[in-house]
């Protein structure tokens, strides 16, 4: 009967040896397991109908009845294991089997989309770029302003239109967003002293109907030279310079007697497109008024300024013929000016 009992706790002893040995061995076999193939062959050598871990299922049958249950247990616990690391070993041999069949290091690479420079925004550096070469600078100022800076010191009166509810978007506080960049230019002549060459590029606002000729919020580009000796002929020697630039050698330019408040005498200009005249800017000297509200002596400086939509010079460079192409960001549209 003693005998008996050793002879089962070896036959025991020995079955846990053997899974251990097994599962050791499987572990380095694994490790060389780098195609489909050898997937295939480790699979029958330890699962198929003679594998090592089918001729341990077959010993199970020798251990006592007590035992049983822990020794099949560990050989389950084994045989779901290697399962598990065949598939495993299966989805990685097929994965690099699909990469070297679809890739080609000889192929360029793919380049990920870029962004691109707006239309405006392009139009808006073309223009500031031709004044700058001028000796123009570019300077900015804030959107949302007060009435003196966007009316009073541009000599426009109370009771002109342009400072009504309906004209102009006015905030709770009793500020306004700025309808015209000209407020930059009062910001500068406040805090310099001539001579003065800026430009003022930026968004503005009006409360007009979208339409495809209007927009409440739009691009306006404004223009002030201030010195000792400043004479009308150098504002139309620079206009005819910058249109002539931006339009082409052969553009030909027209001066018509108009009114700004801000600007006297004032001019509109336009340029020859097809076979009539188009409006493209607005200029004038600058008003001796407008000199007093910044504080400069109207006996000792004089100026001129001029004024002009970006939207506008884009849409007649480039045949565009709907403002609202602008801000609709349709991918479509933009992607012809990239």
């Amino acid at each position: 009967m003693g005998t008996s009992r050793v002879l089962i706790r070896y036959r025991i002893a020995s079955m846990n040896d053997q899974i251990s040995r097994l599962e050791a061995q499987a572990l380095e076999d694994l490790s060389l397991v780098n195609s489909a193939e050898a997937t295939e062959a480790f699979r029958i050598a330890y699962l198929g109908k003679k594998g090592k871990l089918t001729e341990l299922f077959k010993l199970l049958g020798t251990v006592p009845p007590e035992e049983k249950k822990s020794v099949g247990a560990e050989l389950n616990r084994v045989k779901v294991w290697l399962e598990t690391s065949v598939e495993t070993c299966r989805q990685k041999t097929s994965a690099k089997a699909a990469t070297d069949e679809t890739f080609d290091e000889t192929l360029p690479g793919i380049r990920p989309p870029r962004g691109s420079i707006h239309l405006l925004q392009h139009t808006i550096r073309e223009i500031t770029g031709v004044f700058n070469r001028m000796g123009f600078q570019t300077v900015e100022g804030p959107e949302i302003e007060t009435e003196f800076h966007n009316f009073t010191a541009l000599n426009i009166p109370l009771d002109h239109p342009s400072r009504d509810a309906f004209d102009t978007f006015y905030t709770t506080r009793g500020q306004l967003l700025r309808s015209q960049t000209s407020t930059v230019q009062i910001r500068v002549m406040k805090d310099r002293k001539p001579p003065l060459k800026i430009i003022a590029p930026g968004r503005v606002y009006r409360p007009d109907t979208v339409d495809a000729s209007h927009s409440f919020m739009f691009h306006q580009i404004e223009g002030l030279l201030v010195d000792e000796h400043v004479t009308f002929s150098d504002l139309k020697g620079v206009l005819h310079l910058f249109l002539r630039e931006l339009f082409g050698s052969q553009t030909k330019i027209r001066f018509r007697p108009h009114f700004f408040p801000f600007t006297e005498p004032s001019v509109e200009i336009d340029i020859q497109w097809g076979k009539g005249w188009l409006e493209i800017l607005g200029a004038g000297s600058v008003d001796p008024n407008v000199f007093k509200e910044v504080g400069y002596d109207v006996s000792n400086v004089r100026g001129f300024a001029f004024g002009l939509g970006v939207e506008r010079i884009a849409m007649l460079r480039h045949g565009i013929n709907d403002i609202r192409h602008f801000y609709e960001n349709d991918l479509r549209f933009l992607r012809q000016f990239a």
